[in-house]
């Protein structure tokens, strides 16, 4: 007889639902995207590298007690990001925990959990939007002046690494990141009647731009040092 799948329970329904939506965002830039997938006491953390984006996306949830089966008290896995989003159950507030999976190389190298230090200078959430809406214009009037047989893979990689590594405000975070974020519904507006929680964080070779509803994270130009493997923690509900 097959022994039934782990499961987590989520806090309430919100978070299933928020977490199925951060994984539909994920694939739809990748069908075959994998994430890393940790719960430790009552957080669930999960981890993807939405492709093209050179960044790692992060999404926590709330669990509705800490995690346990059998006697393992932490989750750890790589898995299928397809598989994930299909066993959660929002009505129900649960997720069946997947087959693990070999994962892509970036899941064994995750930013540190603590040590985050909040760097100065971020824009305000519109400016950041608007220079990301600004960049992608940029892109498109670029590309259109090439000629058809000069719009090249090559080509267009030159024009968005060009773009999306462009600084954002003083405290050096790359455009891709803000890109990554608006992307994955990460920087829509807080809920009515709370405070927007947006924040540059730094760590090591690690710069986190975190908001209500996920965070993303780019490690610095030149930096090769190998960090420990363990999930940033967000603040509140809906950080990441």
């Amino acid at each position: 007889m097959t022994a039934p799948r782990p499961t987590v329970h989520f806090a309430d329904t919100g978070e299933a639902a928020d977490l199925a939506a951060f994984l539909t965002r994920l694939l739809h830039y990748d069908k075959a995207a994998a994430v890393r997938v940790q719960a430790t006491g009552t957080t669930l953390a999960v981890f993807g590298r939405p492709a093209s984006f050179e960044v790692l996306a992060i999404r926590t949830a709330r669990l509705a007690k800490p995690y346990e089966h059998g006697l393992d008290a932490v989750l750890d896995l790589t898995a299928s990001a397809g598989e994930l989003l299909e066993r959660i159950d929002e009505g129900a507030g649960t997720a069946l925990v997947p087959q693990p999976v070999t994962g892509p190389s970036w899941a064994g190298v995750l930013p540190p959990r603590g040590g985050w230090r909040e760097v100065p200078g971020l824009p305000a959430p519109e400016r950041i939007r608007a220079a990301v809406g600004a960049a992608v214009a940029e892109f498109r009037s670029r590309t259109e002046q090439l000629a058809p047989e000069e719009r090249t893979r090559e080509a267009l990689d030159r024009i968005g690494n060009d773009l999306w590594s462009r600084s954002l405000g003083e405290g050096g975070l790359p455009l891709r990141a803000a890109h990554a974020a608006h992307s994955l519904g990460f920087l829509r507006p807080a809920a009515p009647g709370r405070e927007p929680v947006l924040a540059l964080l730094a760590t090591g070779p690690w710069l986190r731009l975190r908001t209500d509803y996920g965070s993303v994270a780019v490690r610095r130009s030149g930096s090769s040092a190998q960090l420990s493997v363990t999930p940033a923690q967000g603040r509140g509900r809906r950080a990441g």
